[in-house]
């Protein structure tokens, strides 16, 4: 069986807090991966409040972004596809409820950008890199990704990170505000579930409206295959 085949994601509930994890080695972002994923926001979806939304991987990574072997493959159309991603990006960033990533491990590419849609990051301090590597691989942003990134992170730190394609550890990405707290291992995934078990209570159609209008510009960009 091919690995995009393989993809292994799964939800949990620990009181408030839905733990998603994505436990597929790399976790790239194919087909399965999207499937799976809007399954899991779709219950999500349907769970009354309060409730919060973490997110985390397995191993050495959080995402590895798009699953470019996949694609080589000729299944699927890269900017069809890339829309589909770009959707679920939009649904995180503008969720009415609470959402943390837990980075344990390397948050490259659109692995980055789903990480960046959420409320809060927290990363690991000692291993790991989050890095958008799309200038040296010479692939630029769509604009929804671009728009993302740029209402996501402070004017310098977003320069520094698509212009230049650096990989930024945990500290110095905590440091630029592109991470909340870089914290060793064992550390960043309860932190992450007590961050969204504490805002759980705000969960609200409310929260969603307020997303909405901060992040207009970028949601409308995200969300152009609808259009």
């Amino acid at each position: 069986m091919p690995a995009w085949e393989r993809i292994v994601i799964t939800l949990e509930r620990r009181e408030a807090v839905l733990l998603l994890r994505m436990d597929d080695g790399e976790n790239r972002m194919n087909r399965a991966w999207v499937d799976a994923v809007n399954g899991a926001l779709d219950e999500l979806d349907a769970t009354p409040d309060p409730r919060a939304l973490v997110t985390t991987g397995s191993g050495k990574f959080y995402s590895n972004g798009l699953d470019l072997e996949w694609l080589g493959t000729g299944v699927e159309d890269l900017a069809g596809f890339a829309a589909e991603v770009e959707l679920i990006f939009a649904r995180i960033l503008s969720a009415p409820y609470p959402t943390v990533a837990a980075c344990n491990g390397h948050t490259f590419a659109a692995g980055a950008m789903l990480a960046m849609a959420h409320d809060f990051r927290v990363m690991r301090i000692d291993r790991g890199f989050f890095c958008l590597p799309e200038v040296d691989l010479k692939i630029p942003l769509t604009p929804g990704m671009n728009a993302l990134m740029m209402s996501r992170l402070p004017t310098v730190t977003a320069h520094d990170v698509l212009v230049t394609g650096k990989r930024f550890g945990g500290e110095e990405a905590a440091a630029k505000g592109i991470v909340s707290a870089a914290l060793p291992l064992d550390e960043v995934l309860p932190h992450a579930m007590a961050i969204a078990a504490d805002l759980a209570p705000k969960a609200s159609p409310t929260m969603g409206a307020i997303k909405q209008r901060m992040y207009a510009e970028a949601l409308g960009l995200l969300r152009r295959r609808l259009q």
